[in-house]
This record gives structure tokens, sequence and C-alpha cells, in this order.
């Protein structure tokens, strides 16, 4: 048994930051951030999803922050960010938290491309009318989220039909206010059917593992109703920047459907990823893809600081 929050070697350990700060938001609540990469390089802002923290996008910063300064921040109750004071949880304080974010990393005006999991993708929903938003965003990845319904549609409890019985034992399963404790055997096979494909690899669930059962249960139960009421449909008319959509297909907590449904509805979607045989956990399961998505992304939408002198002293001659 551990009670290690994250792994300490391997792929799936966090880098220390090059720089680390804190950003407060609306209601005073502050922000663990991390800075990773080149200062001047293309800005990447990475939000992490439900009971996780910065140390899920290990993988991601490892292979991006050769080329890109990536930004990662804790969640409010998350990682190194405190509980809100102010409770209920609500999905504008996921908007206000990452306005407070692009605040305190970009300069006026800078663009980054921004991928969110999970909760992630649900918080670039939330804050797609705000001013802070439109501002510094120049593109999203949404991975592995979706925009109404989690409950209702969640695969976790393994009943053949879908119905309010279901409902209603997912509902006191994500909702639970027991503790999580120490990583045990058991632990991880029921973590990795309830959020991970069957492919999923020991070390991969090992890391999945860590990082949600560091997550106090206070906060998983308050974030959990969160979700369960979430409606976020007509917030996705609101996004319409360039919008990925990846998803994997054997998604329990949120299934494909979702991905799919968001693609269908946004504005300017540009391009659905279905991953077979994945689960929830895709920037683990599938750490490459999921990196490549956002390379790509910030390589179509985003100038670098050479491209963009370059063009300034083309405009002035």
């Amino acid at each position: 048994m551990s009670r290690l929050t994250h792994m300490r070697t391997g792929p799936f350990a966090p880098p220390a930051a090059d720089r680390e700060l804190t950003a407060v938001s609306a209601d005073g609540s502050r922000l663990h951030i991390e800075v990773h990469g080149p200062e001047h390089a293309p800005a990447v802002v990475l939000s992490h999803g439900w009971t996780c923290s910065t140390a899920f996008w290990a993988a991601q910063i490892r292979a991006l922050a050769t080329d890109h300064r990536v930004i990662v921040y804790d969640q409010r109750g998350h990682g190194r960010s405190p509980a809100a004071t102010q409770l209920p949880y609500t999905a504008d304080m996921l908007a206000d938290d990452l306005e407070a974010v692009l605040d305190a990393t970009l300069a006026p005006g800078e663009r980054a491309v921004l991928a969110g999991h999970s909760m992630g993708g649900m918080t670039m929903m939330a804050a797609a009318g705000r001013a802070g938003f439109k501002e510094h965003a120049a593109a999203v990845l949404l991975c592995s989220t979706g925009s109404s319904r989690l409950v209702a549609e969640a695969t976790v409890v393994p009943l053949l039909v879908a119905g309010a019985a279901r409902t209603r034992v997912t509902r006191a399963i994500l909702g639970s206010k027991a503790p999580l404790g120490p990583v045990t055997p058991l632990g991880k096979r029921i973590l990795k059917f309830a959020t991970m494909g069957p492919g999923a690899s020991p070390g991969k669930v090992e890391a999945c593992a860590h990082i949600v059962h560091a997550c106090p249960r206070g906060v998983r139960h308050g974030w959990s109703h969160v979700l369960e009421t979430l409606s976020m449909d007509e917030a996705l008319s609101e996004l319409t920047l360039p919008v990925a959509v990846l998803g994997g297909t054997v998604d329990r907590l949120t299934p494909i459907v979702h991905a799919r449904r968001i693609a269908a509805a946004l504005p300017q979607c540009v391009g659905l990823t279905e991953l077979p045989g994945l689960g929830h956990m895709t920037p683990i399961e599938a750490p490459e893809a999921v990196t490549e998505k956002i390379r790509e992304l910030a390589a179509t939408y985003l100038e670098s600081p050479v491209q963009e002198q370059s063009e300034k002293g083309a405009d002035a001659a």
C-alpha cells in the first residue's frame, strides 16, 4: 500500500517546473500554477479533470516543453490548490479560475492552445463566453469530456440496460463521501474498470491510481454534484474558435457518444479523434496521441515569436 500522490520515477512522474506561481480567482481562491519550457515559446495551457492534478499531464509536459511553454494548474481543491472557502462548487468557478490562470501567465493579447480533459474540458465550455477566454484562446482540445447527462449516460455500473436504477447507483458511487484510502491492488482493479480501457498497462493504472486517490474526499464529493447537474450544451455554441475533440471508444465515465455529440454541435470542429479500446484517462492511456493533437493545434493556430517579429517587420517595411 502506498500514499504517494503521484509517481516519482518513469514517464508519468511529473517533471520539476521551471517556474511556479499563484493566481487569485474572482472569489479570492488561490490556484497553483506551474510553467515548463522556454519562456518565449508558443504557449499551451492544460486543464485537468475531476480528482486529478497537474501530475496527470506529466507525459504531455515532458514532450511539449522542449519547444512550447506549457502552463498547467491545479483546479481548486485539487493538487496544491486549496479547497474553496465558498461552497457549493459551481461551473462558474471553473471559468473564473481559468480566466485567472490565463491572466497570470499570458501577456495581454497573447494567445495559447488550451486543452482540457474531462472536467478540464467542461472548464473550457464554462469559460467560452468570457472575455479573458476569447482574448487568449487560439484553439481548444476537448479530451474525454461531456457537456450534459454525465451521470445518466455513464456506464461505470455494469448493468445490462440503462435506466433509473443504474443512474441512482452511479450517482451514489460518483458522489460518495467515502475515503479512497491508500492505493491497493483491489483499488487499482476498480479504478481500471471504471476509468480505463482493458488494455491499460499496470504502470498506467498505477499512475492514475496515485493521482486520483490523492484527491481529498470532500473535494471529490463537492465537484461530483457539479458534474451531476452539468448542462453545457448551449455553451458549445460559444466555442466559435477551432476545437478538436478526442475520446476513447470504451470510456465508461464519458462514453464516446458525448464526444460525437459535442463535435456535431461545435461551430468550428476541426476533427473528432476516436481512440479504439481506450477509456476515460486518455492523456495517460494514449499520451502520444493526445500530445500530437495538442502539437498539431499549436502548429496550425499559433505563431512563434520569430514569425510574429518577421511579420511585424514586413508590415513596417
